[in-house]
């Protein structure tokens, strides 16, 4: 299969902890999905969060959008390796990351099968 492919990773926080995660998210991860950027594995980051609160049926109050080079890109784990080159207190940054989503209710990734329409028609 060629091409790109986006993945979307929905968020669910615990009631009040939202900030705090997303905090956590650009303080943490953030650096990490650069590096990816650079590196040409992601061609798209994007994160976004509902407008307004009860938005009708909000199951997630946090998107990140990840658009990666090809399905190839995705088996690569290169993560851990750019987390341990970014920040030397490892105790620290695993102890932040594991907070991080204690934060959360609930979690789900889904990737996207593009269903490209006839233009012709």
């Amino acid at each position: 299969m060629n091409g790109s492919v986006a993945v979307l990773y929905f968020y669910r926080t615990k009631w009040g902890a939202h900030d705090e995660f997303v905090g956590l998210f650009r303080k943490n991860h953030w650096p990490i999905l650069r590096e990816e950027l650079a590196a040409g594995r992601y061609l798209d980051v994007q994160m976004a969060t509902p407008r307004f609160h009860g938005d009708g049926r909000a199951d997630w109050d946090v998107l990140v959008s990840i658009t990666y080079r090809d399905w190839a890109a995705i088996a690569e784990h290169t993560d851990a390796e750019i987390a341990r080159r970014l920040f030397p207190d490892q105790d620290r940054y695993r102890a932040e990351e594991q907070h991080r989503f204690a934060l959360l209710e609930a979690h789900w990734d889904v990737p996207l099968e593009a269903r490209p329409l006839d233009q012709t028609g």
